[in-house]
């Protein structure tokens, strides 16, 4: 399992870096060595400490994005976020090449924080949550149930903390690579999460006993005091 987890997130981030260093036309680029580098380390660090607490949650992190048991809705959002990611990623790479947009030193040490505070959320859901996985499915096998502690919950603000510290995390990946283009299109992931939301409640609320009754005491889905 750590032997694919390697070699997934080489492979992941390799592809990202591709993608940011081809569109900007240079390795010379601070910013996006930064985010790599950090985020190979983070990726690695946190994924071996959740593989030796929770094996059955990593099995189920490194499956494929499109999986047979996985509904159909869901297969065709996910295979649209990824393309999105890509292009979002090829988008800032041509910012930074072609200098549409330029942000201050302080604004992307400001996105180191913003992305950090993230993926924290992000490792706190799954370590909280042994069904988190990256696909939306129910988990008879598993003995899938309704998790209501820690950032899940009553007295916590969303019923998706992942999806909020997702946003999170683009946000701060856009203003550390210093792109306001970037930045924008963070509202276009935030459309994609929110109608993956109605994806897995629908999944959810049909096949998962008590998750209406968790819905109803967490009133906000996504954005806290929002929505």
């Amino acid at each position: 399992m750590i032997s694919r987890l390697v070699f997934q997130t080489f492979v992941w981030f390799g592809i990202m870096g591709v993608l940011l260093f081809l569109s900007a036309g240079t390795l010379h680029w601070t910013g996006a060595w930064v985010y790599i580098v950090v985020m190979v380390g983070l990726s690695l660090t946190m994924g071996v400490a959740l593989a030796r607490r929770d094996p059955g949650l990593m099995n189920e992190r490194l499956r494929p994005p499109i999986q047979k048991t996985q509904t159909t809705a869901d297969k065709i959002l996910l295979s649209i976020l990824l393309l999105g990611i890509f292009a979002w990623l090829a988008l800032m790479g041509l910012d930074f090449r072609f200098g549409w947009s330029a942000a201050p030193v302080w604004v992307r040490v400001v996105g180191v924080l913003v992305l950090l505070v993230g993926i924290w959320i992000c490792y706190l859901t799954m370590l909280e949550n042994s069904f988190a996985a990256p696909v939306v499915k129910i988990q008879d096998e598993r003995g899938q149930k309704v998790i209501t502690t820690g950032p899940y919950s009553y007295v916590r603000y969303v019923r998706h903390p992942m999806y909020a510290g997702a946003i999170l995390y683009f946000a701060g990946t856009a203003l550390l690579l210093g792109s306001w283009w970037g930045l924008a299109s963070v509202l276009v992931f935030i459309v994609l999460l929110g109608i993956r939301t109605f994806i897995e409640e629908k999944t959810l609320r049909t096949g998962l006993q008590g998750y209406d009754v968790y819905a109803a005491r967490v009133r906000y889905k996504l954005i806290p005091m929002v929505w």
